[in-house]
Formats: C-alpha cells, sequence, structure tokens
C-alpha cells in the first residue's frame, strides 16, 4: 500500500511510523509512544470496563429484567445459550422441538455453537447433565474473552489502515465499544470487516474478498462494501480486482454455508425467513414512526426501495465527485444508509460503524458528538423495554431521533469531505486514499475526469 511517507515530496515516515513526541524531550525515549502496543492496552481496558459493567447481570444470574434493564447490563449470549440448540449439546442450526431455531447467519451460529462447547468442556459436564444456568454463566464469561480477543483484531486492523494509526484511538476508547460489544457477537463480523479493508489496501484483492465473504456470513452488512469497490473501480478502470474481490467473497460465503444447508435446510433458512417477516423493531426510524403514532405500511417493500435510491445516491456522488472519495468514505456512507433505514437497530449495531467512522472521518469532536448521541439511545432503549419510561413514549422515540441526527451528522460531514476534499482530514495532510489499495493516487479512467497531480504531504 502506498502511504503518504512513499509520495514524492512527502513530509517523511514520522505520522506514519507511530512516533509520538513528549514535549518535554523529543530525543527522551521516556517519551516516545508507539501506537499498537497503546491501542491494545487501551482496547483491553475499554473491554474490562464492559466486563464490569455487565457485572450485576452476571451475578444475578441474568435472571429478572428489573436488574438487566434497571441496571443497564443485558446480554442477549447468556440467556441464547439457554433457549438455543446449542445450549442443549446439539447442532446449532438443529432444528427442534425444545427450543426455537438460531436466527443468525451461519458463521455466527458457528461461533457460537463452538464457544457453548468449549464452555462445557472447561467445566468437565455432558450436555444431557448439565445444569444449563450455571453453564450460561461460564458461557458469557467464555464470550466475553473471545470479544475481546475480536476487539483487539479489529482495533489493530483499523490502525494498520488508518492514515495515522492513533486514529484508531478513537474505536479503541469508544464508550459504544465498551457496553455494546459484550451484547451479541457482533464483533466477529466487525473484526472480519476491518481485515477486509486492511487486505484491500495492502493490494490483496482475493484475500480482501474472503474477509468479505466470510463477514457476510457473519453479519449480512459487510456485503455493503461490495457497491464502493464496484463503483470505484469503475471510476479507475480496476474492474478486474472488483471481480477477483467478489468471486472470492462468494465462495468463501458458499464454502461456509453450504454444508449447514445441507445438513438443515430448515435451520439455514430461520434467519432469512425471519428477516424477511419481522417488523418494524427497536431502534429503528419505522418503530420511532410506530410508537409515536405513525405506523407505515407495507414496511418491506418501502425500506429496501428507499435503500436501493440511497445507494443509487451514492454510486453517483462517487462517480462525479470533483475528485475521487476515498473507499472507506463510500463503505460508511453506505453502511451508514443501511442502519438508518433498516427496520431494527439493536443497541450493538453502532460497533458496525466504528471502524468506518474512525477511517472515513478521523475527527475527536465529531466521534465524540456520535457516541454521545449514540449513549443517549443506548441508556433509552433499555430503559424503554424495562417499563421505566411508564406513558413518556416521546422519550424513547424522542432518543431514536436522537441517534439518527447523530449519524445523520457525520453522513453529512462525508459528504461534505467528498465534494470539497480540503474539509477532509485524511485529504488535507496530502494524501489521497491511504486505504484505499489500488486507488490510491489512481487517474480516473471515465471520460470527462482528470487525475489529480500528487500533492506534498505534510503531517496533520
Amino acid at each position: 500500500m502506498l502511504r503518504t511517507a512513499d509520495v514524492p515530496g512527502s513530509a517523511g515516515p514520522r505520522e506514519f511510523t507511530g512516533t509520538v513526541e513528549g514535549v518535554r524531550s523529543p530525543r527522551s525515549r521516556l517519551w516516545r509512544l508507539t501506537p499498537l502496543p497503546v491501542l491494545l492496552a487501551v482496547t483491553g481496558v475499554t473491554f474490562l470496563l464492559g466486563w464490569l459493567q455487565k457485572r450485576p447481570c452476571q451475578e444475578a444470574g441474568w435472571r429478572g429484567y428489573d436488574v438487566m434493564m434497571g441496571k443497564l447490563c443485558y446480554s442477549d449470549i447468556p440467556l441464547l445459550y439457554r433457549d438455543r440448540a446449542f445450549g442443549m449439546g446439539e447442532f446449532a442450526y438443529a432444528v427442534v422441538d425444545e427450543v426455537r431455531t438460531l436466527e443468525y447467519p451461519v458463521l455466527t451460529g458457528l461461533f457460537a455453537d463452538v464457544l457453548a462447547r468449549l464452555s462445557r468442556w472447561l467445566l468437565g459436564v455432558d450436555a444431557a447433565q448439565q445444569d444449563i444456568e450455571w453453564v450460561s454463566l461460564t458461557y458469557f464469561e467464555v464470550n466475553v474473552l473471545a470479544l475481546t480477543l475480536l476487539g483487539l483484531v479489529a482495533v489493530w486492523a483499523t490502525a494498520r489502515t488508518a492514515a495515522n494509526p492513533w486514529h484508531a484511538l478513537m474505536m479503541a476508547a469508544a464508550p459504544s465499544l465498551a457496553v455494546a460489544a459484550t451484547i451479541n457477537w457482533d464483533m466477529l463480523a466487525v473484526a472480519l470487516t476491518a481485515l477486509a479493508l486492511l487486505t484491500w489496501a495492502r493490494g490483496r484483492a482475493v484475500l480482501a474478498g474472503v474477509f468479505i465473504g466470510l463477514g457476510v456470513a457473519a453479519k449480512l452488512y459487510t456485503v455493503f462494501l461490495l457497491w464502493p469497490l464496484l463503483v470505484l473501480c469503475l471510476r479507475t478502470g480496476r474492474l478486474r480486482e472488483f471481480w477477483r474481490t467478489t468471486v472470492a467473497a462468494a465462495v468463501a460465503w458458499a464454502a461456509v454455508n453450504l454444508p449447514v444447508l445441507v445438513i438443515s435446510p430448515a435451520g439455514w433458512w430461520e434467519f432469512w425467513s425471519f428477516n424477511s417477516e419481522r417488523g418494524a423493531e427497536f431502534g429503528s426510524l419505522w418503530y420511532g414512526l410506530q410508537v409515536a403514532g405513525y405506523p407505515v405500511p407495507h414496511l418491506n417493500p418501502i425500506a429496501m426501495g428507499l435503500l436501493i435510491v440511497a445507494c443509487l445516491g451514492i454510486g453517483a456522488l462517487a462517480l462525479w465527485a470533483p475528485r475521487r472519495p476515498r473507499l472507506t468514505q463510500l463503505a460508511f456512507l453506505t453502511v451508514a444508509a443501511f442502519l438508518l433505514l433498516n427496520k431494527v437497530y439493536s443497541p450493538q449495531y453502532v460497533l458496525w460503524l466504528l471502524p468506518l467512522v474512525v477511517l472515513a472521518r478521523p475527527d475527536w469532536r465529531d466521534v465524540v458528538i456520535w457516541q454521545f448521541t449514540e449513549m443517549i439511545y443506548w441508556v433509552a432503549v433499555w430503559r424503554y423495554i424495562g417499563g421505566y419510561f411508564g406513558e413518556e413514549l416521546w422519550l424513547y422515540w424522542g432518543a431514536i431521533g436522537i441517534r439518527i441526527a447523530g449519524t445523520l451528522y457525520l453522513v453529512i460531514l462525508v459528504v461534505r469531505d467528498i465534494l470539497a476534499p480540503d474539509h477532509d482530514p485524511v485529504r488535507r495532510s496530502g494524501a489521497d486514499d491511504p486505504a484505499g489499495g489500488v486507488f490510491n493516487w489512481a487517474v480516473d479512467r471515465l471520460r470527462g475526469f482528470r487525475p489529480v497531480p500528487r500533492r506534498t504531504a505534510t503531517v496533520a
């Protein structure tokens, strides 16, 4: 990957080696920090704080909504262990009468299944003779450890992809990472998405496709990386790389999904049928309208149609912006559009945007504002589910509006950065698209565009 330090006339590699000089003595090793150890340490502390925040629910045995909602410490993980087949020692997608079929994409279900078996092995208990409530406590702790490792991978990959590795500190220290990372298994898809962006940035199109395919097998949103890749490959004449990535993604997705489809077709189909049949749910624009007294009929075609329009608009922006947008800017806009228009916004979905925000708009002020709106919603959703708002339902749909406003705030800024690159924190430093791989300093191939000359980079 071409970095700013490699650009002729660059100010040098200081920004990208990650060395930060202290004000007391620039030559003192005591005051010089390298980013990755600091970032990983901060990430570890963030997950530790998240684990402590969940302790009241763990100590209560994950029983009682008065504790889980009142203490804001809810997690799906131990409850799903008790209520799905893998907690009984069955295959994750087995269809059995006693419990509901798992409604998650295949890689997420297999991940949960492996950790369930590991938890029983650590305790030395048999699935048929286990005290399921007792094992579910250990299961949560094992998941916390696994999700922490995935969080470290995601932060590491984001730091290696970013124009300045210190930008990843915005992700490592994010309060939403602490409180949301152990609600569900979304960190698996977040880590795979971060690895996909890193490998694309390093020019490894096939490996990036593998990570995208695995990400889609964990959470569907990762597929939205392919749209920005397509429009940027069109603009730069790099369609060969796009097709290599897409084919690799399809093969990786199929390699995970086909065995489960063969073994348990009904179990495999549950994720797709569940999501097509569900209506407006917690956190979404549509649920907020419903709570406010304005339900939207025929929601599926409306939400899908608006998402298609939004993606077409992002594609038009990518193709006709005066200067080619950066890959992560378009990736952020596409995933943000999906989250703004989706039928549900679970509290852990904020994790999907964390690495994309850091790479698209690395500005502390803007990230703090966005995180503040997300934390307002995070408190509100648990209070609402717990019945603490009573008849004051405007408190909840108002919190949904605040969350949506926070995301739209970032969307507006990123669109402005695309149309006026002098506002873009990355391009202000003289870089082009450090995370773009083959797009970095690429010449536009579509008729009507002029190549952007390289500029001398400066250290921000």
